[in-house]
């Protein structure tokens, strides 16, 4: 591993390491603390249409906090490069790989899981068992998709049908417009160019696969659960997600002002210091009160760098 870049918005004292690697078939962005301070470490788990990427900010400012982290890439996502036709894999094909990555480690991480990423971490409680805790963020529901799927219909209904007819969710990106319509607040840090150069081709199964006829919740997981919806989220209604929340006993947080791109809004750092907060009272971390000052301060300059997505 190489160090990682320093930052003038941080004291020169912290600091982290970060290795990208491609290996069997699936890229990787490691990023190790100078001083962990955790037990366990994280595993983020993206969107449909994103990449491991997409959480470079946050493994950065998780790093800073003591957490050693991994986020991947899904096959045909990023740096991963496709084993199978994007148009035919399905939740059960991409669970797989969660359940591969999770047991790359020695004991199993904390999962954080972005959109797609919470349906994936969903079907693992189902069908492995519990982990230390599971972030949920812009959280599928929990019981299906139909609704976000005829609502996005209702704001873009040609991308829908060709979406549907060519049996690919990529028509719904095929501007920056369109993709920012769907995943970003006006107040976001990146432009819709910025966004829609990074977002790749996906799947329409994934959606429609989480339905009532297909699906249902795990009964009876122990897994401490943080539910975080967006308030601005225009295709998965705030009331609904609360709903969601409940049917897992889940803690609820709202992040009223953010788009469902959470880790790409003005104010995300805070919303990692959320979770670290969060992870710290669910885990039982020693120096909690001692680190929180620190930990706000350091998001709070985070915020004010207005720092975007990563080059």
């Amino acid at each position: 591993m190489t160090p990682g870049a320093s930052t003038s918005a941080f004291p020169e004292e912290i600091s982290f390491k970060r290795v990208s690697e491609v290996a069997d078939g699936i890229e990787r962005i490691t990023y190790k603390a100078a001083n962990p301070q955790h037990k366990h470490k994280l595993l983020f788990a993206h969107g449909m249409w994103h990449g491991a990427w997409c959480w470079e900010q946050w493994q950065e400012l998780f790093a800073i906090w003591g957490w050693d982290s991994v986020s991947f890439s899904l096959p045909g996502h990023a740096g991963s490069p496709v084993q199978r036709p994007i148009r035919w894999c399905t939740l059960g094909y991409y669970t797989e790989f969660l359940i591969k990555e999770i047991e790359r480690f020695k004991q199993p991480p904390v999962v954080v899981g972005h959109s797609l990423g919470t349906a994936l971490t969903m079907r693992y409680l189902k069908e492995v068992g519990d982990l230390p805790a599971a972030v949920m963020l812009a959280p599928w529901l929990a019981h299906s998709m139909l609704g976000p799927v005829g609502r996005y219909f209702h704001h873009d209904f040609l991308g829908g049908l060709a979406s549907f007819l060519g049996l690919t969710a990529t028509p719904a990106i095929r501007t920056p417009q369109r993709a920012a319509n769907i995943f970003l607040s006006k107040r976001a840090t990146c432009t819709p160019e910025e966004l829609h150069s990074k977002l790749g081709p996906e799947s329409i199964l994934l959606p429609l696969q989480h339905c009532r006829a297909l699906w249902s919740p795990p009964i009876g997981t122990k897994t401490p659960m943080l539910w975080m919806a967006a308030g601005r989220d225009r295709l998965i209604p705030a009331k609904a997600s609360r709903d969601s929340a409940k049917v897992y006993g889940a803690d609820f947080m709202m992040c009223s002002e953010a788009g469902h791109d959470l880790m790409m809004e003005p104010d995300h750092a805070l919303t990692a210091a959320r979770i670290h907060d969060w992870l710290e009272s669910e885990l039982g971390l020693p120096n909690a009160a001692a680190n929180q000052d620190l930990r706000r301060k350091n998001a709070a300059a985070r915020v004010a760098s207005g720092a975007g997505i990563p080059d």
